[in-house]
């Protein structure tokens, strides 16, 4: 609450919408630093980073929806019965962001169904005008001004990809995810979080997102097409240095693969597996016994363990990781992080834990 009165407070005196930018970015890099610095002195865990950096995120991305917002009513009017939200995905849906996380984001609208157009002096027609807003948003975060720049901003998981409409109508989304997503998409759609948008909007999209997450579903289908997707990631970008803690076998792909997996096909029976964070969902399925105890006891620790060394490693670093030339300092953190007193048993203990998560996925997601 303090920081959304922070941001507002910033940037209501601006002049005008290049000043918001500029001030949006001088909060940003303040707050973050701050977080960072909570982190590396272990005033703050990797989950808390992880929650505050996505509330940072949240804050900006609705003050900065709200100025862009008012700029297109002052050009071109509104539209009747319009509104937009924004649907928090990956990282920041899952409230689990770093300080270098981009942002998945999709943007879905919806609007009296006889508009045809803004009512403005320069109207625009309704799709026109929603992809309008969605393009000065993003322009808004990702364009560099004199105060650098605030987030990049990844909207691939929009429905169709990167071929659709930067911005989705309701009934659209609705439809696509309905009768055309593949289940790559509702796996990433279980990281979906309405994080911006009127009350009435907010609630139909988490309706849909909730009804399409508790449809029954063939396991062995599901199973195949995670089993397929993992393969084509390892083709396409695996590797075997276990400091790439994300696409490293039995690292954070594997633990989000399976707790999405775990969720799509247990939701229609067991809806309260549903959580945005892959140490939600996995703690979730312990509770229900759709994993067994041991397995919830290799998993969870293993997701904590990757998420507490890659916040460090994200605030530290620009690139990989070498554990050969790394500074002490920098081993010592990620010592600190995990809990361990010296870095080779982290080595050593990482590369265990890697390993059976690795063939925890095997089991578990088996067709």
């Amino acid at each position: 609450e303090k920081l959304g009165q922070r941001i507002d407070a910033d940037l209501a005196t601006a002049h005008d919408l290049q000043e918001v930018l500029d001030r949006a970015r001088v909060v940003g890099s303040e707050q973050a630093f701050l977080i960072g610095v909570r982190l590396i002195s272990g005033t703050i865990g990797a989950d808390q980073a992880g929650r505050a950096y996505a509330v940072l995120a949240e804050h900006l991305i609705s003050a900065l929806q709200d100025r862009v917002a008012g700029e297109l009513r002052r050009q071109h009017g509104q539209v009747k019965g319009g509104a937009a939200a924004v649907v928090a995905m990956g990282k920041l849906g899952g409230r689990e962001m770093t300080a270098a996380s981009d942002l998945d984001l999709i943007l879905i609208y919806d609007f009296d169904r006889e508009t045809t157009q803004s009512d403005g002096s320069r109207p625009l027609s309704t799709s026109q005008y929603f992809t309008r807003l969605t393009q000065r948003l993003i322009s808004a975060m990702t364009a560099p001004t004199a105060e650098g720049q605030l987030y990049e901003v990844d909207m691939r998981l929009r429905p169709s990809g990167l071929k659709g409409p930067v911005a989705t109508q309701l009934s659209s989304f609705i439809e696509y995810q309905m009768s055309e997503a593949w289940t790559w998409e509702h796996m990433a759609l279980t990281r979906g979080r309405v994080i911006t948008g009127p009350p009435h909007l907010r609630r139909s999209i988490e309706e849909t997102i909730a009804t399409i997450l508790r449809r029954p579903r063939d396991r062995a289908k599901v199973a195949k097409d995670v089993i397929e997707m993992r393969a084509l990631v390892a083709k396409e970008k695996g590797t075997e240095d276990r400091w790439d803690l994300k696409q490293v076998r039995g690292g954070l792909v594997d633990l989000e693969f399976i707790a999405q997996f775990l969720q799509l096909v247990h939701a229609a029976r067991h809806p309260e597996i549903l959580d945005q964070g892959t140490v939600g969902a996995l703690e979730a399925a312990g509770r229900l016994g759709l994993i067994g105890p041991a397995d919830a006891e290799t998993l969870i620790p293993a997701a904590r363990l990757t998420n507490a060394l890659t916040q460090v490693l994200r605030l530290c670093l620009d690139g990989p990781f070498d554990s050969k030339s790394a500074p002490n300092g920098l081993k010592l953190l990620l010592c600190h992080a995990a809990g361990l007193p010296d870095f080779t048993r982290l080595e050593a203990e990482l590369a265990d834990i890697q390993a059976e998560v690795a063939r925890l996925f095997e089991a578990i997601v088996a067709p």
